[in-house]
C-alpha cells in the first residue's frame, strides 16, 4: 500500500522536484496541496511533459502545470462507485477528499482492481542490418549484440516486462533465426512473443501491416536499437489522455552554432548573437499507435513511421508527441555501442 501522504507538495515546489516525488513514488501523481492540506490541483508526468512542450521551466513552480480542476471523490464513496468511476474516466489514481476539501487518501487502479497487468501489444522492431555497426554486425544482428550483460532487445524486452506489459511481437528479418534461438515464444521471462517475418525490408511502419489479427488497444512500437529508462505505462497514460490516434516520442537535441549568428532587416543590422544554442526534438523511435491506425498501412510495402506520421498529419488525425525526459541511447553507430557498454551498469542494474 502507497503512503499517499508522501504525494502532496506545496504550490511553490519546483517542477523539477515534483518530477522526482511522482518518479521515487511510482505513484505517477502528486497531489498540490495548501498548507491546511486542502487540494489546489494535482500534477502528472503527462502535465509535466506537456509543461516542457511549451517552454516552462523545471525550475518554475509547479503550479504553472498542475491541473486545477482534477477528478475526485469524496470520503463515504462506496467502492463500486469508485470502481465506476475509474472505468468511465480511465483514471489511474482518485484523490479522497472530506467536506472541507482536504485529501484523506487516495485510491489506486492497480490496489483497487488487483492487477498491474497491461495487455497492450508490444512490437519491438529487431529487423534492421545494422550497416552502421559494421563489423560488429556482420555475424549477429544488431538487437542481439551484448551490452552491459545481455543483448539489447532483452534489455529492453526486460523494461517492458517491469511495468507490466507481457504479449510481445518482435518483427525480425536479418539473421532472424539468432533472435528467434534465443528468445523463443517468450516462456523463459514468462510471457508471449510472436513474429512478425519479414521477407523484404517493410521499414518501422510495414511490419505491422503483417499482424495475423488486429490489436483492440493502442499497441506500443520501438526500434529494437533502443536504451531507455522511460516508464511505458506513463507513455500509454499520456496517449490516453491526450485523446491521440498516434503518439512519436521524442528527444530534445542542442546544436550549438560556431559562430556570431546576424540578425538582420534588409541591409540594417539588428543584432548579433554570439554562438547560440539552437534546440530541437528528434525521433526518439518509440511510438503508440491506436488500432486504426493500422489500417493505414500498406502491404507489402517498405513504409516507415515519419510517413505514416506525415500521413495522419495530412489526414487532420490528432498526433501528439511525448517528450523523454529518462534516460534515451541510439545504439545506431560505434561510439553509441562503447557509450551504452560504459554507462549500462550506471543506469540498469
Amino acid at each position: 500500500m502507497r503512503n499517499w501522504k508522501k504525494l502532496l507538495v506545496s504550490p511553490s515546489t519546483s517542477i523539477i522536484e515534483t518530477m522526482k516525488n511522482i518518479d521515487q513514488t511510482a505513484a505517477q501523481i502528486a497531489l498540490v496541496v495548501d498548507d491546511d492540506f486542502r487540494l489546489l490541483g494535482t500534477v502528472t508526468d503527462g502535465d509535466i511533459r506537456r509543461g516542457i512542450l511549451r517552454g516552462i521551466s523545471l525550475d518554475d513552480q509547479v503550479s504553472k502545470v498542475m491541473n486545477k480542476n482534477p477528478i475526485t471523490m469524496k470520503k463515504g464513496a462506496s467502492k463500486q462507485e469508485i470502481k465506476r468511476l475509474f472505468q468511465e474516466k480511465k483514471l489511474r489514481q482518485l484523490p479522497i477528499l472530506n467536506q472541507n476539501n482536504q485529501v484523506v487518501d487516495v485510491i489506486f487502479s492497480d490496489v483497487l482492481f488487483d492487477s498491474v497487468s497491461v495487455d497492450n501489444w508490444v512490437v519491438l522492431m529487431a529487423g534492421g542490418l545494422g550497416t552502421r555497426l559494421r563489423p560488429l554486425t556482420e555475424n549477429i544482428p544488431k538487437p542481439m549484440l551484448t551490452v552491459g550483460t545481455k543483448p539489447i532487445l532483452q534489455t529492453i524486452l526486460e523494461s517492458f516486462i517491469e511495468h507490466g506489459f507481457h504479449q510481445f511481437y518482435f518483427s525480425v528479418n536479418y539473421k532472424r533465426e539468432m533472435i528467434k534461438g534465443y528468445f523463443g515464444d517468450g516462456l523463459k521471462w514468462g510471457v508471449s512473443i510472436q513474429y512478425l517475418d519479414e521477407d523484404q525490408r517493410l521499414g518501422t511502419a510495414g511490419a505491422l501491416s503483417l499482424f495475423p489479427e488486429k490489436p483492440t488497444k493502442p499497441i506500443i512500437v520501438m526500434n529494437g536499437d533502443i536504451l531507455t529508462k522511460v516508464n511505458f505505462q506513463q507513455l500509454l497514460q499520456f496517449h490516453e489522455e491526450n485523446d491521440s490516434v498516434a503518439t512519436m516520442c521524442v528527444r530534445e537535441y542542442q546544436h550549438q552554432i560556431p559562430y556570431g549568428v546576424v540578425r538582420t532587416e534588409g541591409t540594417r543590422l539588428c543584432s548579433i548573437e554570439e554562438k547560440p544554442i539552437e534546440r530541437y526534438f528528434v525521433n526518439a523511435g518509440i511510438y503508440v499507435l491506436n488500432p486504426e491506425v493500422l489500417e493505414l498501412i500498406p502491404k507489402n510495402t517498405y513504409f516507415d513511421m515519419p510517413s505514416l506520421f506525415e500521413l495522419l498529419i495530412k489526414m487532420q488525425k490528432k498526433t501528439n508527441v511525448f517528450p523523454i525526459r529518462e534516460y534515451w541511447l541510439d545504439i545506431g553507430r560505434i561510439p553509441d555501442f562503447e557509450k551504452a557498454n560504459l554507462e549500462f551498469a550506471e543506469v540498469f542494474e
